[in-house]
């Protein structure tokens, strides 16, 4: 296939945000919209800008934006016009380049560019990097034969995606229902504090050392992000394990475990909390910034006590319980001081019984997601590998 070879900077413009005054931030949707980089992969926003602006610098939707610190994320942005906040940037494809062709083209440059990237606290993307980058283009009718036959699979994992979705939502649903409304107590449930249903210590996980190795792909370690998004099953692919014998006889995690985030940077993840499914993978431990309480299976449903730690009635609880400074943090004290609503043990179980039926459909659902997932990046690296 005939491709010929360019500049980043001479088949788009390159446009960089400006450092507009963060005294002028506000929460006030009226005011316009600032994109961080924080909000270039969700493509949306809730800081708001009250002072005066160049129209340069305004986005609108389909626009593309690079994050230029941390990850270097390239999404479209899909909200309302907003104004182009320093460290991110746009990217406007000149009239012979596909606008999707080459954000899926930059997307594997970008992941390149970071994995060689050094870094003490944060990576960063330099504009002299962007500019020197070079990329081999085919012709525009080749590029929009490629873009779209990696957007009708996209489709088909989105599709896949909210099917899953739609089962989260109707597991809450059933919680719900059973279990009424938390804040209220709408069914009288009885309110124990949480170190009524854990049986063992309460413990913080073990700072990794880098230089403490065991045999390569014998440990996984859960970090907080992993706690959060309940990621499991990704452990085993970490590209280095470690810890020592000790380690992973005291911090191996189990199912009936539940294991909090115990910092954030931001409040909205500080205890967060997860439980450790049956099948999680032999010989994964948890890290220092995890919390793990050991739950006696006689007086409670892991899968219940998951749920109850996502509502409002125990998420106000956490809030009120943590610590900010530079971070917000959670101890152990913290937790401990929580409480919560306790059902009968054999409506908990009918509620998990609900649980494993919607599961085994989910199931179906994330083998098709997988398996597109899989035709996606194999054309990938067909593509621009």
């Amino acid at each position: 296939m005939e491709r010929t070879q360019y500049k980043l900077k001479d088949i788009c413009n390159i446009q960089y945000g400006y450092a507009f005054d963060s005294k002028k931030f506000s929460d006030n949707p009226n005011n316009i919209a600032l994109i961080r980089i924080r909000d270039v992969k969700t493509g949306k926003s809730h800081t708001y800008y009250s002072g005066d602006y160049d129209n340069t610098y305004i986005v609108n939707a389909g626009d593309i934006l690079i994050g230029m610190d941390g990850e270097f994320n390239i999404a479209k942005w899909n909200s309302e016009p907003a104004l182009l906040n320093q460290r991110v940037c746009k990217i406007i494809p000149n009239k012979e380049v596909n606008a999707d062709y080459l954000q899926y083209y930059l997307s594997i440059e970008l992941k390149n560019i970071e994995a060689r990237t050094a870094f003490v606290t944060v990576k960063h993307l330099s504009a002299k990097e962007l500019n020197a980058l070079k990329l081999e283009i085919h012709s525009l009718k080749k590029q929009v034969e490629i873009a779209q036959k990696l957007k009708c699979i996209e489709n088909l994992m989105d599709e896949e995606q909210e099917q899953i979705n739609k089962y989260d939502t109707l597991i809450k649903s059933k919680f719900v229902e059973m279990f009424g409304d938390l804040m209220l107590n709408s069914k009288q449930w009885k309110e124990v504090n949480i170190s009524e249903v854990i049986n063992g210590k309460i413990s913080n996980g073990f700072f990794a050392k880098r230089d403490a190795y065991i045999d390569e792909g014998n440990v996984s370690v859960l970090g907080v992000a992993y706690v959060v998004n309940r990621m499991y099953s990704q452990c085993m692919g970490l590209p280095k394990t470690y810890g020592t014998e000790k380690d992973i006889e005291k911090f191996q995690v189990r199912y009936g475990d539940l294991l909090f985030c115990r910092s954030s940077l931001v409040a909205e993840g500080i205890g967060k909390a997860s439980i450790v499914p049956k099948n999680v993978p032999c010989n994964t431990l948890f890290e220092c910034h995890v919390i793990r309480l050991p739950l006696d299976l006689k007086k409670c449903v892991p899968e219940y006590m998951q749920m109850l730690t996502t509502t409002e009635y125990y998420r106000n609880q956490i809030l009120t319980h943590s610590k900010t400074a530079t971070m917000t943090t959670i101890g152990q004290d913290g937790i401990l001081k929580t409480n919560i609503l306790l059902p009968p043990l054999e409506l908990q179980k009918q509620f998990l019984q609900f649980i494993e039926q919607i599961n085994k459909l989910k199931a179906t659902q994330q083998k098709n997601l997988e398996k597109a997932q899989l035709l996606f990046d194999s054309l990938m690296q067909q593509y621009f590998g």
